[in-house]
């Protein structure tokens, strides 16, 4: 049978999911520029501290879906090949944050409060729409719904740690204090357990007590795809809602979106290219190349919008970079997709692996025979 398109193979939401995304923040733009005093109004009299009611609702809520399809009984099936773990573990959490906060510093260290933001995404690894890239790119769905749960345990660690050194210790060591924000471990603690924890909890809890009363088969082929689009739909609410917020602003400063999204750009295909003929030098096959691959690559902007309004709060030039992430991740790695299936035949000329039939953690949804 014939390859479809990566697009085709998309269900109807994920294919159009970047229009989605820039018509959210064409509403929330629109409804803060020309409504703009009740928009503060509104945004006044739902805040707790510095957070936003209906901006922690919609981002708990995207988190859940994602961690509720995680395979969580199969992450020893990661921990027992101990090559590929410590290649992921170098890539995400030792290349990735580095990477990133080395653009940081290049691009934006005249904008301290992008700067953050910036770092904040290259700290969350993947959790969520990696798993369609890999799927999408023949991964191995094994390796990634562990390294996925890897992640997500690593995250409600390790986040707060890693986001304390990196925003406030290290800028001063580089000497920029006056650009160094500065935060409690315990504030982003606070943010991670809430916007992170909170979920991971719920996701775990959902899938151990409902795979044990009806069934793994009718809760990957009834239940996930239900609750998958509330991702989507939780992440554009949260899109119009911090729009709507810094809808002046924006209108203001249209050289911020470009100052973000080029660092990000680079780092996505650095990222993925970097990974994956460092995953084909140790001897992996193309399935965990192309998993190692896309879990490197990818980010959890969700979690980095979660703690950055969390931590700063909805105004701050952090949330603002955070949300630039799936406007640049997405189109990005749709496109890596054909390139990682184009590099299977370069340099895997052997391998015909096709996972169709495979349950993944993206639902029901399995790839088609060539």
């Amino acid at each position: 049978m014939a390859r479809e398109g990566v697009a085709g193979r998309m269900s109807f939401l994920d294919r159009y999911l970047t229009l989605w995304i820039f018509t959210a923040m064409a509403v929330g733009i629109g409804l803060g520029y020309l409504w703009p005093e009740p928009i503060t109004a509104i945004n006044e009299a739902t805040h707790v501290g510095t957070t936003s009611i209906p901006i922690a609702i919609g981002l708990i809520l995207m988190m859940y879906p994602p961690l509720a399809k995680v395979r969580y009984e199969e992450l020893g099936d990661v921990f027992r090949d101990w090559k590929i773990l410590g290649l992921s573990l170098i890539q995400n959490w030792v290349i990735g944050p580095l990477l990133m906060f080395g653009l940081a510093v290049l691009f934006l260290r005249n904008h301290p409060e992008l700067m953050v933001g910036l770092i904040l995404i290259g700290l969350a690894r993947c959790i969520a729409m990696v798993i369609v890239w890999n799927e999408l790119a023949d991964g191995d769905n094994e390796y990634a719904a562990g390294l996925v749960a890897f992640n997500s345990i690593f995250q409600v660690l390790f986040y707060s740690v890693y986001a304390w050194v990196f925003i406030t210790v290290v800028p001063e060591w580089l000497g920029l204090e006056g650009t160094a924000v500065d935060i409690t471990m315990g504030q982003i603690a606070e943010s991670v357990f809430i916007y992170l924890g909170v979920p991971f909890l719920a996701g775990m809890l959902t899938r151990f007590v409902l795979v044990k009363a009806k069934g793994k088969t009718w809760y990957h082929e009834r239940f996930i795809p239900r609750i998958s689009p509330l991702t989507l739909i939780a992440l554009l609410f949260t899109i119009v809602v911090m729009f709507s917020i810094q809808g002046e602003a924006i209108v203001g400063q249209p050289s911020s979106v470009v100052l973000v999204a080029i660092p990000l750009l680079i780092y996505f295909l650095a990222m993925f290219a970097v990974t994956f003929f460092m995953s084909r030098a140790v001897g992996a096959t193309y399935p965990q190349t192309a998993t190692l691959s896309f879990t490197a690559a990818s980010n959890n902007f969700e979690l980095a919008i979660a703690v950055a309004v969390g931590t700063f709060g909805i105004a701050h030039g952090a949330a603002f970079a955070a949300v630039i992430g799936p406007l640049v991740e997405v189109p990005v790695l749709i496109g890596l997709v054909n390139v990682a299936l184009w590099l299977r035949r370069t340099y895997f000329p052997g391998d015909t692996s096709r996972l169709a039939g495979v349950e993944t953690c993206a639902g029901s949804a399995t790839a088609p025979e060539d």
